[in-house]
């Protein structure tokens, strides 16, 4: 992204840990909404949670840093997170 004119950025994360049944999807909405991200989140088949963000670098980051904690009652053992270019998401959506 080094060069570019836009400053926004995407990361798609992948969360393992004890992540379901703890309201991790409507926290992270709710964090993304705070920090004025687009995007989504959702659960996988094999128990962990999925995320992508875009918008402004320091706000996806910090979405991403909270996503290795997530809300009260989340366990998170790890996380793995790569940035990509962003593609223009609107909204962020819980699926």
């Amino acid at each position: 992204m080094s060069g570019d004119d836009n400053p926004n950025i995407r990361a798609h994360v992948v969360v393992r840990g004890r992540v379901q049944n703890v309201f991790f999807r409507a926290s992270c909405r709710k964090e993304a909404g705070r920090l004025g991200v687009t995007g989504f989140v959702s659960n996988l088949r094999d128990g962990r949670v999925e995320a992508v963000f875009e918008g402004e670098a320091n706000a996806v980051r910090a979405a991403v840093d909270w996503c290795r904690r997530g809300p009260p009652g989340a366990t998170v053992d790890s996380i793995e997170a790569n940035f990509e270019q962003p593609v223009g998401e609107t909204g962020f959506h819980v699926r």
